[in-house]
């Protein structure tokens, strides 16, 4: 099993909140992983989470061979209160402008960005809590730690978000952090049902953070 990622990119970060702690993603959270998706699976019909401690180290494996394209950075999200880990979460689509530019950045054409050269976009996603983490402090402060990162350590430009169209519950949390709605793509990507989905788009734009990292420190009390 791939046990850590060595790059010469961006380094893997562990963020740290009040609730929950993110911690680069590794072979050692197979099973803490696994127990936390397997009791209820309700939620996930439109999301790829793993099933079982096999299925918990496939999907770190392909988790580690996209971070090591400079990409992608994967956490483990554990719960403070019990030490229990509760799901998983991710930067990816990692960007660095160039300036000038002849046209627009397009998503994986820039620079691989490095400590050096830190993202000036990105996307979160990938993400899922077991069901006993959900429509809690789990996720709000979880998007916040990333968020912070991303804003105030990489001092990035945009932060996106997409998730399946169909998925209301997906959409409801991010609008709920302050996100603004770009549009649907449609025909975008194969579905984790077997369909072809349409995805819907988020954005947080730098001049748009500080409200909204207002608003979700707030939420958490």
């Amino acid at each position: 099993m791939i046990g850590s990622v060595t790059t010469r990119n961006l380094s893997p970060v562990t963020l740290t909140g009040r609730f929950v702690q993110l911690e680069p993603l590794s072979s050692e959270h197979a099973e803490g992983l696994a127990e936390a998706a397997d009791p209820d699976r309700n939620s996930y019909g439109l999301t790829t989470v793993p099933a079982g401690v096999d299925g918990a180290h496939r999907y770190i494996e392909a988790s580690l061979a996209r971070q090591a394209t400079g990409r992608e950075l994967p956490f483990a999200v554990r719960r403070l209160a019990d030490g229990q880990l509760v799901g998983s979460t991710r930067f990816l689509d990692l960007d660095v402008f160039t300036w000038p530019t002849p046209s627009p950045s397009v998503s994986g054409a820039g620079p691989l960005p490095s400590d050096e050269t830190p993202p000036a976009v990105a996307e979160i996603g990938a993400t899922w809590y077991a069901a006993a983490a959900q429509r809690s402090a789990v996720n709000t402060e979880t998007k916040l730690l990333l968020l912070t990162h991303a804003f105030e350590v990489w001092s990035a430009l945009r932060v996106s978000f997409k998730t399946d169209a169909r998925n209301q519950a997906s959409r409801r949390a991010i609008e709920r952090l302050g996100a603004q709605f770009e549009g649907i793509r449609r025909a975008h990507v194969p579905a984790t049902d077997g369909t072809v989905r349409d995805s819907a788009y988020y954005s947080i734009i730098r001049a748009e953070w500080p409200p909204v990292r207002d608003g979700l420190i707030a939420k958490l009390g």
